[in-house]
């Protein structure tokens, strides 16, 4: 990477995990000197060993820590830092907090306060939108008339996703199928919006049915150059979380690929938005609508840069440095085909429970087109305090079909021993013939629970039966009751 002038030298990393030391990486590229805060569960993870300062914050939670913005700030003022890159998650949407470090004349690494108020803001953004002619579901906004919402809702009609205005992660949200159940969804929805958000203002929305999750990713800078890096699919999730992310769409035909995107830049255009941003969609029946706007860098932004060729970090740096962006959409091409796997700690076939335990072991897949994201360290502790992903597994192969058996490879690589992982569930998916044969829509693991419990194939209830056969019979079961010499003078020591 050519050597650049910046007009800070340092940079506090406002997060923890895998994104930081994604963003160090980047920041010792780019000759910049890097800064994390953590907390002490975060001791003897790998961001700390490699950032150039590590600043220690409290809280009476390990997140609080993270979530205190006077504490973040106060970290970036002592150790001189001229920039913050918030990372993703904790505070990367605050709009008070980004305001803070601007105006203590730290750059912020992300969009304007402007920005990320209109977009966090899902009613305004939505009404944004349509107001700038792009597609939108109907709909029907509480806040435009209380006292006819519910009679505006029903007349969008059946099916309806009741959703709160503020926050995200499927929190709050309804489908309502039956009219006759409407207000008791918008109650539901109204309260677990106020217990989360602090917001229990409401809209509605026609649901489309097994609807596609497509995400297009943005980049724009201070002197109104704004283009899009193509899309992702993240139609493979859990309770309204991802879990495989990849491009291009295999859905998508050439010219859908080219009318979402071009959205997407429009969308971004009309609101000045500078920086990285996603913006994302519905998809069905031919058909796509605004879903919302993430200003910020997205958890499957390595996707992005395997078949473009950016370091989107990079790039994010440069434009709070108010470089313009070094090219224009012409000048961007998506080659092949990248899949994204996350790896959780938890257990699928236990309802997706997290796990917790001490690393015994840990060795990355290695190979051309493998690339890991990971926060972990081997000897280091996972516990419940935070998110439960561990690593992101990405892969890169000329078409699609290559994606998945390298994807599916890597998975069957990645040594992983302390507690239990996801890692065989990413597999059952990537082996699943829906998802090789573009079946899947974000619900589609929902309808098919036996995917993440796990439910035995043929071939494997044979290879049980016969082991069950095998333990019957007198010369095998002598020999799983024998006791070595060496084990049988222990006498009765027990560990």
């Amino acid at each position: 990477m050519d050597k650049l002038s910046f007009p800070f030298e340092s940079v506090l990393i406002a997060n923890r995990g895998e994104i930081a030391v994604r963003i160090i990486q980047t920041l010792r590229r780019l000759g910049l000197r890097s800064i994390v805060v953590y907390h002490e569960v975060d001791t003897g993870a790998p961001a700390v060993a490699l950032a150039d300062e590590a600043i220690l914050i409290v809280g009476k939670t390990p997140v609080a820590a993270y979530l205190d913005g006077e504490q973040l700030l106060a970290a970036a003022k002592s150790s001189g830092a001229g920039a913050l890159h918030p990372g993703y998650g904790f505070l990367s949407e605050n709009a008070d907090f980004a305001r803070a470090v601007t105006r203590a004349g730290i750059r912020f690494i992300g969009p304007t306060v402007e920005a990320i108020e209109l977009m966090g803001d899902k009613i305004r953004a939505r009404a944004f939108v349509a107001r700038h002619g792009f597609p939108v579901a109907p709909s029907a906004i509480e806040e435009e008339d209380a006292s006819t919402f519910v009679e505006r809702a029903r007349a969008v009609g059946a099916p309806l996703l009741v959703k709160p205005s503020a926050g995200g992660g499927g929190k709050g949200m309804r489908i309502v199928r039956d009219l006759a159940l409407l207000e008791d969804a918008i109650q539901e929805a109204r309260s677990e919006g106020e217990r989360y958000f602090g917001d229990g203002r409401l809209y509605v929305e026609r649901f489309v049915e097994r609807p596609r999750h497509i995400e297009v990713q943005v980049l724009g800078d201070d002197f109104g150059n704004v283009v899009h890096l193509y899309e992702r699919e993240c139609s493979v999730q859990r309770r309204f979380q991802k879990i495989i992310e990849e491009t291009p769409s295999p859905v998508l035909s050439a010219e859908e690929r080219e009318q979402i995107c071009a959205t997407a830049a429009g969308i971004a255009r009309a609101a000045g938005y500078r920086n990285a941003g996603t913006v994302e969609f519905i998809y069905g029946a031919g058909a796509f609508y605004f879903l919302e706007m993430n200003t910020r860098l997205q958890v499957e932004h390595p996707v992005t840069e395997m078949t473009t060729g950016l370091d989107l970090v990079a790039e994010q740096v440069k434009v709070a440095a108010a470089m313009p962006l070094s090219f224009s959409q012409t000048d961007i091409h998506s080659t092949g085909h990248a899949i994204e796997a996350r790896l959780y700690a938890e257990s699928p076939e236990r309802e997706f429970t997290p796990t917790t335990g001490k690393v015994l072991a840990l060795r990355y897949p290695k190979g051309e087109g493998v690339r890991v994201d990971s926060g972990i360290a081997q000897g280091q502790s996972i516990t419940t305090a935070f998110d439960p992903m561990l690593a992101k597994i990405i892969v890169h192969a000329p078409d699609r079909e290559a994606a998945i058996a390298k994807a599916r490879a890597a998975i069957a690589d990645f040594v992983f021993l302390g507690c239990e992982s996801n890692a065989a569930f990413l597999s059952r998916i990537l082996d699943n013939a829906n998802f090789r044969n573009d079946g899947v829509h974000t619900g589609y693991l929902d309808e098919h629970p036996e995917i993440a419990s796990g439910g035995a194939s043929a071939d494997e209830a044979d290879i049980t039966v016969l082991a069950a056969a095998a333990l019957l019979t007198r010369p095998v079961r002598d020999a799983a009751d024998s006791v070595l010499p060496l084990h049988a003078r222990l006498h009765g020591w027990r560990n």
